[in-house]
Parts: structure tokens; C-alpha cells; sequence
């Protein structure tokens, strides 16, 4: 086997892997990683909400850039970031803490929530239920029409042109577009040799024509499919307007199921209902639980350390996922005498337990006021 191929193997199975070894030794890095952790603080224009991320630096990487995104449309976009020890010493109007769940636990929890750093989202499929009949029925009948006007068809493509095809004209622009400077995903060469090679690259044909595609892997000896990796054709949104991006996740979960298939897992997202993958993947009734793999030991700490008018903007509108001490993931919905709870933002699939609906006044008291060099102040 080339050093490269056995080095993308060890890469693969220390960022995916969920066996005894692999998450000891994510155990024994974290407890380093508590000792020496990143922190960087987020800064806004007008200095409204800032957000400071501390934990181990993959993790920051992956909660920053989300919550950033989140924050834009109260406080506007991040226009720098603290680093180093000024970073550290920091006092941001929201703390995110990413840690593992013992020391998440021993935490204060007033004015603070405890998340799950990623949520799992997994599809039974061999239980004789059709997985059709597990998208809603507004979905389920747009895909029958669409299916039959547009001569929908799914593909198993296996040579390395067509993985080419796929990594370089669907999954990388769908990356960049959706997540720009912050897209992060598994390298080409691990894609190649550990998910392509002895996995299933499925595309959707609309009209003779490739237009999305999904690279997965056989699991728990080929009962389980996992989607590593997604993407439309050059990225174009109008694929996800059309329909084409709910139409290739019913035809893998059937072609999963017809393939002797138990689960197909759809990946992870973050612990908010305002993520626009969960929402989306919502619609196919997934069950949610804590990631088999390392990430399912880490917690975030939230804390809301200053009650302004563009936190309780930002709460309101994010509600989190929070997990207690024995794993429950219960929705969580910030509500105020100005802000209604945004119960638009649909919770219901297997694995949450029905949401808590939590008033700010009560969440924030005894939190810092606005800082009152802020043009915009709760009052």
C-alpha cells in the first residue's frame, strides 16, 4: 500500500472512526487539548454580540463559523477575530465553551445551556416501510410528479473519471457556495481511497442529464450506508429549488434498502433548528441522537453573559438542541414579551423529546447590561 493511501486511511479513521481504540485516543488528545485550548473572539462592526469560542481548535472550527452566520442578520457580518491570549482573557456578550461532556457537566448553568457539539441524523430502512412513506406528503407527491415529468433517474457510477466528476463539479462548488471560506470537507484523497473505493457513488440523471450526486460507504458490514459526501452540479441552487436535491436522498435510501441496508445515516449537522440541513433532512422523519464517533462526548457550553437587544434577536432566533445528563436532545424555544417563540421552525422527528419553551427575562437575569457604548440597547 503507497504511505499515502495508508496516511489518508489513519486521517479517515481518526476523524470518522467509532471503534474502542480511535475515541481512547480522542479521550487522551481532548484531555491536552484542555489544557492548552483555542480562543477566538468574534467581532462585528459596530461591536454588537460578540462571540467568543474557546475548546479544541477542531471544534472551534466548526461551532465559529455557523454562529457567525447566525449572529449577521442582528448584528451584522464578523469583520475581525481575537486571537492568542487577549482572546483567552475576554469577556464576549456570548461564550461558547467546547469541551467533553464530564467537564460540560461540573459547568454553571444559569444564564447557560449545555448542547451537543454535533447532532447524528439516521434513516431506518429495513423495516418494510417504504422510505418514500417517510417524506411528507407534500414532498412525497411533488417528487411522483417530478419524477415521471422529468424522467428522473438514479445512477452507480464506478471509474475514477466519475468520481473526478462528481468531487470536482458537484461536491466541491456545492462547498464553496454553501459555506465559502469556511467549507470544510474530506480530502480528495481520502474520498478517493477510503469512501469511494468499496463505497457507492450514486447520481441523479434528470433527463439523461447528471445533475447531483452522493458518495457513501458500507458500514457494519454492509448494513448500514453513510452519506459522506454530497453536491449539485456546479453548485447551482435552483437543483435544491427543483426538487433534485430531495428526489436523490428518496432514491439512495430505496436503492439503500433494495441493497440489503438497515440504516442510511445522513451525516451531522449543528444543534439548532435554524440550520438549514436539518430543517431539510427533517422532511425525511430522521432520528436524531448523539454521533457514534468522537463527537458524541463533546458538549457546548452556551452562555449568555450580556441581556442586549441582538442576543435576544440571535436566541430567539436559533432555538438550540439541548442535552441533559442522560442524553435526552430536547429543542429548546427563547421567547420574550416582544418576541414570540419561532415554532415555524419545525422540531418533530424521532429521537427529540418535546421542546422547552424558555422566557429571556427569566434566562437573562442577573446577566450584564448592553454595553452602553452600543447604538442599539434592549430596554
Amino acid at each position: 500500500m503507497p504511505l499515502s493511501a495508508l496516511w489518508d486511511g489513519l486521517g479517515y479513521r481518526w476523524r470518522n472512526g467509532d471503534g474502542r481504540i480511535v475515541l481512547g485516543a480522542h479521550r487522551a488528545v481532548d484531555a491536552l487539548h484542555g489544557t492548552r485550548p483555542t480562543g477566538l473572539v468574534s467581532h462585528t462592526a459596530e461591536g454588537e454580540l460578540t462571540i467568543g469560542c474557546r475548546g479544541p481548535a477542531e471544534s472551534v472550527g466548526l461551532t465559529l463559523p455557523f454562529l457567525e452566520e447566525r449572529r449577521e442578520p442582528h448584528a451584522g457580518p464578523a469583520v475581525r477575530r481575537t486571537t492568542g491570549a487577549a482572546a483567552l482573557t475576554a469577556t464576549p456578550d456570548l461564550l461558547v465553551l467546547a469541551c467533553t461532556a464530564a467537564k460540560a457537566r461540573r459547568l454553571p448553568s444559569r444564564q447557560a445551556l449545555l448542547l451537543p457539539l454535533r447532532l447524528s441524523l439516521q434513516v431506518p430502512v429495513g423495516g418494510g416501510t417504504a422510505p418514500l412513506e417517510r417524506v411528507s406528503a407534500k414532498d412525497r407527491g411533488h417528487y411522483r410528479r417530478q419524477r415521471t415529468r422529468r424522467t428522473w433517474t438514479l445512477e452507480r457510477a464506478t471509474g475514477t473519471a466519475d468520481f473526478d466528476f462528481f468531487y470536482d463539479r458537484m461536491h466541491q462548488p456545492t462547498m464553496a457556495h454553501r459555506h465559502g471560506a469556511a467549507a470544510r470537507s474530506e480530502p480528495r484523497g481520502s474520498a478517493y481511497s477510503c469512501i469511494f473505493r468499496g463505497g457507492a457513488l450514486l447520481f441523479l440523471r434528470d433527463s439523461g442529464t447528471r445533475v447531483a450526486g452522493m458518495l457513501c460507504k458500507w458500514e457494519r458490514s454492509g448494513r448500514k450506508l453513510v452519506i459522506r459526501l454530497a453536491g449539485v452540479l456546479d453548485g447551482d441552487t435552483t437543483h435544491y429549488r427543483s426538487g433534485v436535491s430531495m428526489a436523490l436522498y428518496i432514491e439512495v435510501l430505496d436503492w439503500a434498502a433494495r441493497h440489503g441496508a438497515d440504516t442510511v445515516d445522513l451525516g451531522g449537522c449543528e444543534p439548532f433548528l435554524s440550520k438549514g440541513t436539518f430543517q431539510f433532512k427533517r422532511k425525511i422523519h430522521p432520528e436524531v441522537s448523539l454521533p457514534a464517533n468522537h463527537w458524541g462526548g463533546q458538549r457546548i457550553w452556551l452562555r449568555a453573559r450580556r441581556d442586549s437587544e441582538p442576543l435576544r434577536d440571535f436566541l430567539v432566533s436559533n432555538p438550540p438542541v439541548a442535552v441533559d445528563g442522560r442524553g435526552t436532545l430536547r429543542p429548546v424555544y427563547f421567547h420574550d414579551h416582544d418576541r414570540p417563540p419561532r415554532t415555524g421552525l419545525r422540531w418533530r422527528t424521532p429521537g427529540l423529546a418535546e421542546p422547552r419553551f424558555v422566557d429571556l427575562d427569566q434566562f437573562l437575569a442577573g446577566a450584564l447590561p448592553a454595553r452602553p457604548d452600543r447604538r442599539r440597547e434592549y430596554r
